[in-house]
């Protein structure tokens, strides 16, 4: 109840959320760390959330969401996913999977008919592990894809500026990120579904765990708590461009908050989507064909070695306007979240992972671990 409230809450400028949960001494060392980072990097508005023992167990907002009009952030402020967004895009892959209605390993036009057949056969696993071969931007068009303002209506129809390119290797033998190859896996999730792909997001995933304010980034549209966007050029704070995001929705054109998104790991680690056994699936080292490991899973992106005794499991985001990052240690049911209003912030993953030595009493960089 309380964090639905809090959630709800918009005169506040801020809600800690179960913060007994976190002794003091944590979150102040907690909230030390953050003020340094954001004052390093000229953040406007930063929201955060910790995840402990497999619950939220503290929330915070800082800086202002809207710098014009004096908004301070809060916890209810939504900001764009950015890439953050692949890792409840592959949560829904992964209910289907469950569910019977997806096969990871067959071709992935058996459930996407528009994209068009290629050299080599594709699968969902391709597509969710990134190693699918269809391209990430690039090329002549690269600032266009980027920052397009194109509207698409479906992602069958955001398919069309990359669908007729060739792929640039054979399924499963290389590792390439690829916004594009999310795309692809929108249109899978949707073929697979038999219901529009938002609709299945918002059914199957948000609202079963609880990110009732979690949509996609319309640009057309009103939507209470949206953050402004923020971009640094040449040391000069700037509104970020305007962009649609409509032409990578699954990859990442998605509006949260950091308490959200905090109850989307939550209820990964607690079995409220998928199974445990699918979330370890989810959150391991993928495997080439050629026997090479990567540090990508399904969805998720995987340090190759553990740490403490778990597996580091994190994706960052960042688009014009927007950087954040998710951490999760699985074994540690421990996760940390931080969502900001300024564009392509460096040393998030360090961010993270001195929050985590702090939380969970690890020792800190220089000493013996």
């Amino acid at each position: 109840m309380l964090r639905s409230l809090c959630a709800l809450t918009v005169a506040l400028a801020s809600c800690r959320i179960d913060a007994a949960a976190l002794p003091q001494t944590t979150i102040t060392a907690v909230e030390r760390l953050v003020t340094a980072y954001r004052d390093a990097h000229r953040i406007p508005g930063m929201s955060i959330a910790v995840v402990a023992d497999g619950k939220l167990a503290w929330s915070k907002a800082y800086g202002l969401a809207d710098i014009e009009n004096s908004v301070a952030a809060r916890n209810a402020t939504l900001y764009r996913s950015a890439s953050i967004g692949k890792t409840m895009t592959a949560t829904a892959a992964m209910r289907l999977v469950e569910a019977g209605a997806l096969d990871l390993r067959a071709d992935i036009r058996d459930y996407c008919p528009a994209f068009p057949a290629k050299a080599w056969r594709i699968t969902p696993w391709n597509l969710l592990t990134h190693t699918s071969g269809i391209r990430h931007y690039g090329g002549p068009r690269d600032l266009e894809e980027q920052s397009s303002t194109e509207h698409y209506p479906s992602v069958v129809a955001a398919l069309q500026p990359f669908k007729d390119d060739a792929l640039q290797f054979e399924p499963g033998t290389k590792w390439q990120y690829s916004t594009y190859g999310f795309d692809v896996l929108g249109c899978v999730i949707e073929g697979a579904a038999h219901m529009p792909f938002l609709t299945y997001m918002t059914e199957q995933v948000w609202r079963p765990a609880g990110m009732l304010a979690t949509r996609d980034d319309d640009p057309r549209a009103v939507i209470l708590n949206r953050a402004a966007k923020y971009t640094l050029r040449d040391g000069v704070l700037q509104n970020a461009p305007a962009i649609d995001m409509s032409n990578r929705m699954p990859a990442g054109g998605y509006l949260t908050t950091a308490a959200e998104l905090a109850s989307f790991v939550t209820a990964l680690l607690n079995g409220a989507l998928v199974k445990p056994a699918t979330v370890d699936e989810m959150m391991k080292p993928a495997t080439l064909t050629t026997g090479a490991v990567v540090g990508y899973g399904l969805g998720w992106g995987v340090e190759t070695e553990e740490w403490h005794g778990d597996r580091w499991t994190f994706h960052g985001g960042s688009s014009p306007g927007a950087s954040g990052f998710i951490a999760v240690m699985p074994k540690h049911r421990f996760a940390v979240v931080f969502l900001t209003n300024l564009d392509e912030l460096p040393e998030r993953n360090e961010l993270a992972a001195d929050i985590a030595r702090v939380v969970l009493a690890f020792a800190q960089p220089g000493n013996k671990e």
